[in-house]
C-alpha cells in the first residue's frame, strides 16, 4: 500500500523527507506500541532485528526491551 502526506515546505527541504516521516511514523508506533518491533523492522525496511536494534541505540531509543514477547512475535512473523 501507498501512502501519500504532504509535507510542510520547511521539513520538504530537508535531504530526506519521506524518509524522515516514515522513521518518525514508526518510532511513535513502536514507542505507542500500536507496532511490534517485527512490525516496526519491516516499515524500516531492515532486514535483521541487529539493523533495526543499531537504529534504535543511534537515536538513544531505549522504550522497549527485546522480551520473549517480542521473540515470539518476531518468529511467528517469520512463518
Amino acid at each position: 500500500m501507498q501512502i501519500m502526506v504532504e509535507l510542510p515546505d520547511d521539513l520538504a527541504q530537508h535531504a530526506q523527507p519521506a524518509r524522515e516521516a516514515l522513521e518518525a511514523f514508526a518510532i511513535a508506533g513502536y514507542r505507542s506500541g500500536a507496532l511490534t518491533p517485527y512490525q516496526t523492522r519491516q516499515l524500516l525496511g531492515f532486514e535483521t532485528r541487529y539493523q533495526f536494534d543499531s537504529f534504535l541505540k543511534e537515536r538513544q531509543i531505549w522504550d522497549h526491551a527485546y522480551s520473549v514477547e517480542d521473540f515470539e512475535s518476531d518468529i511467528e512473523g517469520l512463518g
